[in-house]
């Protein structure tokens, strides 16, 4: 291959990487997390209600996003080994708009993901 050739496809290459990386963190709405179960995702909304299921197995705190407990359409699930590691504290999420980035999965026929960290949570802004 002559060489602008060569750099051209190099540089598209390139190119289509760096756009595959950006869509793969494309945020994605708690009503439409359903669609993507089974992959890793970053499900962004407002923090409709917050849920410590202290009587639960595994003392999980939840996240309700997408509408009103028990009508929404995506959870995030932390739980209770990371719940003291949040600043703010889960509880004070609520109203708030985040981004939750993990593994979507499927929950009693709605999306959710399963906390692994703090970081897995960010606040964020939406328009």
């Amino acid at each position: 291959m002559p060489p602008k050739t060569t750099t051209r496809l190099l540089a598209a290459l390139l190119l289509s990487g760096c756009a595959s990386a950006a869509l793969a963190q494309d945020a994605i709405r708690p009503d439409q997390a359903t669609r993507f179960v089974g992959q890793s995702g970053m499900v962004c909304g407002k923090v409709e209600k917050t849920r410590y299921a202290e009587n639960s197995e595994g003392s999980p705190t939840f996240l309700h996003m997408g509408g009103a407990f028990p009508r929404h359409t995506f959870s995030a699930r932390i739980p209770q080994d990371q719940r003291d590691k949040f600043r703010p504290s889960p509880e004070e999420l609520e109203g708030r708009d985040v981004c939750i980035v993990g593994a979507i999965q499927r929950d009693a026929g709605r999306a959710e993901i399963a906390v692994r960290s703090p970081a897995d949570v960010k606040l964020a802004t939406i328009k």
